[in-house]
Formats: structure tokens, C-alpha cells, sequence
């Protein structure tokens, strides 16, 4: 009898085995099954296999605005107090094994999706990752830190002349005290409006995407888990992209400085058109001590046109400068907790609270940006003055409260406006008083006012798992 039913075990474990063996997939093709674990991990659902260096987890982000402003001439503009959801984005991550990784992640604010990241990763050689695809390139240390970690709701100013996501492929190499980056990029596929712009542009003049060729290195003297120093430099040249919504062999650099709430963007060029290139550089210094973090950068960016199509316009050379700015800002943990430096992306990445409740980072920053970069494209210039209290209370829920001064020239006044001579340009937004004491779109006109100078207070929850 003993023998009968380990002759029966035996059979049913075969069973069991050959079915594993034949299982198959939804496309007909055997496949190998392999049993995940599922765990939390700082809030966020992990299934991994750690055998086959398998992991795969969802990242979830929800940021909701509000804000309120006050302290400006309403004679010269109204600004509307309000809310939103700045971010609600969904991401699909995994690392497929231990050379390769793929991400999709998506925005969902405006109501339809909008591409942000979909890529492959190589991870297979040592210190070296490739990756193709559409993300972000390498270039500000302040535009690829994550939105979730940013020590101030937005952005900089001067950021926007960063470059940010394209298609593309780029090569990173990662020693302790050096890191460098090369990469090729061609559109920006973000949104509808964007791919729309590109496939007609393909379709219906036969034109290139328009290729970038992006590099950085920075040196890292100091790089342990209570102290770094971060010192950067990074180059682009940059054709035109036939995914810009703004026409073809055209540019625009324009920016919003303060929150998503207030979407006026003073300072915009406009489509500067004729162009032939762009050559974009920066400089950043950034490093952190235990509760201490701060970073500083010079950012730039230059529009090299077709002189003669200028000249046939307007009659003299375009004599383009470049736009530029430049930014420092600094936050202090207070109740003993850390910053942390993300060595392998050469950025600044989540804090380690102090207390079991959490705990409270206060942060300063000062700023400028000038896109006033011709006689025929003034797109404003603008000092900006914030101070910020973020309330980190886990790993995945945040508060954060900014306050803002902005303090911006008479030529922010939205789409480039230019001396008052072109009285048939777009001008939005008034920015000063005429010799009458009446209100003037026209920059050259204006003999009293200083342009639109406003306060800002801001709040935001933020929540990510």
C-alpha cells in the first residue's frame, strides 16, 4: 500500500510539472511561469521575483493647487485666485531582469493622456546605462528632478530654456567622482498637439524631425551619505523640431513664474521665425550636508536665425542675443532629517525625515530670467523672490506652502512686443501709463510703471504610491 501511494505522489507531481512545463500564453506560445512575491515598499506595491531580477510596481502621483494673488495694478492686468490638479500621473515600471528596463508613464491632468516617459533601458555593462526612447535629456540637474521632489512647487524660471522630453538615445556613464552623458534626440511626442505637428510636418513637406545632440559631465569631489558637491556642465545643439506647435525652422521661449494656477505667461517671445539652429548651455552647482541642500545654476539659450530672410523683412540684421538666467536656492530640514543625492541620475532625490511624525523643510530661492533678446523679440525680463515650507509627513505624502514676489519689466507683456513702432503686434497684457496716464500695451510708449509686479501664496497637497 505504501508503494501504491508514493507511485500515486509521484504521478501527480509529474502531472503537475508537465503542466508548468506546457504552460502557454494568450498568443498559443509555452512560456515560463514563475511565482512572484508582492510587497510594500515605502507605500509603494512591488511584485518581484528576486531570483530572475524581476520587479515591476506602479507609480502614482496626485498634486492639487491652490493659490492666491494679490499686490498688483489692476489697472494693468486681473489675476484670477484658484485651484487645480497640477499633476495626476500614472506609470508602469519594471525591471525585466537584470539588463533590462522599461517604463510607460503618463499625465492625465488635461483630461486625455499625455506621453511623459516610455522607454527601454540597458543596464548590462557596468556603470553604463543606454536608453532609447522618449525622456527627458540630460542637461539641468533642476529639470530631471522628479516633480515629486522639488524643493519649491515650481520650477525656476529659467528652467524653460532647458531642454526637456524627446525621442531619442542617450548613453550615461556613472563613476563615484565622474558622471557623463551623450545623447541624440529628435521630437517631442508629449502630447497630441505635438504629434500632430510632426506627422504633418513628415507627411506633408517630406521634413527631418529636427535632431538635438545634447552632453554633460559633472564632477563629484565630495559624494558620501551625508555630504555631496555637484559641479555640472552640459552643451546642446539643437535643429529646429518639426513637432514644435509653433511652425516650422520657428522657436518660442516663453515662461509662467509662479504657479499652474495663473497661466499667463508674461514673458513669451512669441514664434521667433527663420531659424537654423539653437546652441543651449549651463552651468550648476549644487551639493548637500545632513539636513542642508542647495543649488545654483546659469542656464542660456541661443537662436541662430537666417540673417538674410531677416533682413529682407526688416530691412536690418536680427542681431539675436541669447536668452538667459540663472537661479540659487537652498532648504534646511529642521527636526534632523537628511537629503539624499541620487548618484546614478547625478540629481537630488527624497528626504529621510527626522521624527516619527516627519518633518518640516524651510527653503529660500532668488531668480532671474531675460528673453529680451532683440529689437524685434523683447519677451520680458523678470527677477522673482519665494520662500517655502514643506511638511513632508511620510514617505509619500507631502504639504508645501510658497510664497512668491515677482517683479517683472515692462516688456513682459506676453508675445514679444516689441518698442511700440509695430502697432499691429499682439500685445495682451498693459504694462505701464502713457504720457496721458492712460494704460499702454506698447513698451514704447509707457513714461510711468514699471511692469506687472504681483505676490503670490500658494498651497499644495501631494500624495504618490
Amino acid at each position: 500500500m505504501k508503494k501504491v501511494f508514493v507511485s500515486f505522489f509521484a504521478l501527480i507531481a509529474s502531472i503537475a510539472a508537465f503542466a508548468q512545463e506546457a504552460e502557454v500564453n494568450q498568443y498559443g506560445q509555452k512560456v515560463n511561469s514563475l511565482p512572484i512575491d508582492a510587497t510594500v515598499q515605502d507605500g509603494i506595491l512591488v511584485f518581484q521575483n528576486k531570483e530572475a531580477n524581476y520587479k515591476m510596481w506602479f507609480d502614482v502621483r496626485v498634486q492639487g493647487d491652490a493659490a492666491v494673488f494679490f499686490g498688483y495694478d489692476k489697472n494693468l492686468t486681473q489675476i484670477g485666485n484658484g485651484m487645480l490638479m497640477r499633476r495626476t500621473r500614472f506609470a508602469v515600471k519594471a525591471q525585466l531582469d537584470k539588463n533590462w528596463y522599461g517604463e510607460l508613464d503618463t499625465d492625465w491632468t488635461s483630461g486625455t493622456p499625455e506621453i511623459k516617459d516610455a522607454y527601454l533601458g540597458f543596464t548590462g555593462v557596468d556603470n553604463l546605462e543606454i536608453k532609447m526612447g522618449n525622456f527627458k535629456e540630460n542637461f539641468s540637474i533642476q529639470r530631471n528632478t522628479t516633480s515629486r521632489y522639488l524643493q519649491f512647487m515650481e520650477r525656476p524660471m529659467v528652467t524653460y530654456l532647458a531642454p526637456s522630453r524627446h525621442m531619442g538615445i542617450n548613453f550615461k556613464y556613472s563613476l563615484p567622482h565622474i558622471w557623463a552623458s551623450a545623447g541624440v534626440f529628435g521630437p517631442a511626442l508629449e502630447d497630441a498637439e505635438a504629434m500632430t505637428a510632426f506627422q504633418d510636418g513628415n507627411k506633408d513637406y517630406g521634413l527631418n524631425c529636427g535632431l538635438s545632440y545634447t552632453g554633460k559631465l559633472v564632477y563629484r569631489p565630495i559624494n558620501n551619505k551625508t555630504t555631496s558637491l555637484h559641479i555640472g556642465a552640459a552643451a546642446s545643439y539643437r535643429n529646429p523640431k518639426t513637432s514644435s506647435t509653433d511652425g516650422y525652422n520657428a522657436v518660442r521661449y516663453s515662461t509662467r513664474n509662479t504657479t499652474g494656477v495663473n497661466r499667463k505667461k508674461y514673458m513669451d517671445t512669441d514664434a521667433i521665425q527663420y531659424l537654423d539652429h539653437e546652441l543651449a548651455y549651463t552651468f550648476e552647482l549644487a551639493g548637500h550636508h545632513k539636513g542642508l541642500r542647495w543649488e545654483a545654476a546659469y542656464i542660456a539659450r541661443k537662436p541662430f536665425v537666417d540673417e538674410q530672410k531677416y533682413i529682407d523683412k526688416n530691412g536690418e540684421a536680427p542681431n539675436m542675443q541669447q536668452a538667459w538666467g540663472w537661479y540659487a536656492q537652498a532648504g534646511y530640514l529642521l527636526f534632523g532629517g537628511t537629503q539624499n543625492y541620487d548618484a546614478g541620475g547625478a540629481k537630488y532625490t527624497r528626504t529621510n525625515n527626522g521624527k516619527e511624525w516627519g518633518d518640516i523643510e524651510l527653503c529660500a530661492r532668488v531668480e532671474y530670467c531675460d528673453l529680451n533678446i532683440s529689437k524685434y523679440v523683447m519677451g520680458g525680463s523678470a527677477y522673482a523672490y519665494s520662500l517655502g515650507l514643506n511638511f513632508h509627513v511620510t514617505r509619500n505624502v507631502k504639504f508645501v506652502v510658497n510664497y512668491q514676489y515677482n517683479d517683472q519689466d515692462i516688456f513682459a507683456n506676453g508675445k514679444g512686443a516689441q518698442d511700440g513702432k509695430d502697432t499691429t503686434a499682439k500685445k495682451p497684457y498693459s504694462t505701464g501709463y502713457d504720457k496721458d496716464g492712460n494704460v499702454t500695451k506698447y513698451p514704447g510708449d509707457i513714461v510711468s510703471g514699471s511692469g506687472i509686479d504681483y505676490h503670490m501664496l500658494a498651497c499644495r497637497f501631494q500624495v504618490a504610491f
